[in-house]
C-alpha cells in the first residue's frame, strides 16, 4: 500500500485492518473538500488492497464530526490542497458509497449535519451511549439534500423526513432505533467483532459490495443476469480455487 502524507486523516495499516482516523479535532473535525478527497485516496487504497478486509473509522477529539466546513467549500484559499493525491470535486456520500469494503465506524463524539454521510455510508456504528446526533440544517435554512441521499438507504422516506424535520438534538438510543446505530461500545468487544473479517476473502467481500452498489443501477429484469455474472467472475478468482477446490 502507497505511503501518504494525508492533513486531514490519518490511516494506518494494522495486519488486515485499515484505520482511519479524522484528525481536525480543533474545528470538530469538520470535513474540507481535502479531507473528502483525503478520504477517497484512502479508500480507494483500502479497495486495492487485498490484504484489507475492513476499514474502521475514528475520531480525534471530543466531536466525531461537525459536518461541512462551510467557509472552505465556499472560498477554497481557505482550504489547503493536498499535493500528494488528486483532488477533484466529490461529495462526501459518493467516497463511502465507492468503498468495497466493510467499514466500522467507532463514535465516542457528536454526530452533526454532513457527518451523517460519514455513519450513514459505514457498514456498522458503534457509539458511546453519551453520543447526540443533530441535522440543524433547517435552522439554517437550507435542508440536508445530500444526507437525504444517504439516509434513505438505512431508513424508510417517511422516517427520513422526520428526522429532517428534528433540528434538536437526539439521543444515541434515538439513533439506534433509527437505524442509524448498531451497538453502544460498552456493550460490544470491538476488536473481537472486527477480528470476523479476517478470514474471509477479500476478493469475494469486493465483488458482492460493489455488485449490491451498483444493482440500483440495474433494470429489475436483468439483475439476476446480472448478479450471475458476477458470480462466474469471482468463481474464477485465485482465491475461491484456492478455497473450494484446493488449487
Amino acid at each position: 500500500m502507497q505511503t501518504i502524507t494525508y492533513q486531514y486523516i490519518k490511516v494506518n495499516k494494522i495486519d488486515f485492518q485499515m484505520e482511519v482516523i479524522l484528525a481536525r479535532p480543533e474545528k470538530r473535525n469538520a470535513f474540507t473538500p481535502t479531507m473528502v478527497n483525503e478520504l477517497a485516496h484512502a479508500f480507494q487504497q483500502a479497495n486495492a488492497d487485498n490484504a484489507v478486509k475492513v476499514v474502521v473509522l475514528k475520531a480525534d477529539g471530543p466531536v466525531f464530526c461537525a459536518g461541512m466546513d462551510l467557509k472552505t467549500f465556499e472560498n477554497e484559499e481557505l482550504d489547503i490542497r493536498n499535493p500528494n493525491i488528486e483532488n477533484q470535486p466529490i461529495s462526501l456520500g459518493e467516497v463511502f458509497a465507492t468503498l468495497y469494503k466493510p467499514s466500522v465506524a467507532i463514535v465516542e463524539g457528536d454526530v452533526i449535519a454532513g457527518a451523517f454521510l460519514m455513519i450513514a455510508g459505514c457498514t456498522y456504528v458503534f457509539c458511546a451511549e453519551n453520543v447526540q446526533f443533530r441535522l440543524p440544517e433547517l435552522n439554517l435554512g437550507i435542508f440536508p439534500f445530500q444526507v437525504v441521499a444517504s439516509l434513505l438507504q438505512v431508513m424508510p422516506e417517511k422516517k427520513v423526513l422526520q428526522l429532517c424535520l428534528n433540528t434538536d438534538y437526539f439521543s444515541a438510543a434515538e439513533a439506534m432505533d433509527y437505524g442509524l446505530v448498531d451497538g453502544f461500545l460498552n456493550k460490544i468487544e470491538v476488536e473481537k467483532f472486527v477480528e470476523r473479517f479476517k478470514a474471509m476473502s477479500s476478493s469475494a467481500i469486493f465483488s458482492g459490495f460493489k455488485a449490491v452498489r451498483q444493482l440500483p443501477n440495474i433494470p429489475h429484469e436483468n439483475r439476476y443476469a446480472f448478479l450471475l455474472q458476477r458470480l462466474q467472475e469471482l468463481k474464477f478468482s485465485g482465491d475461491v480455487q484456492k478455497r473450494m477446490f484446493n488449487k
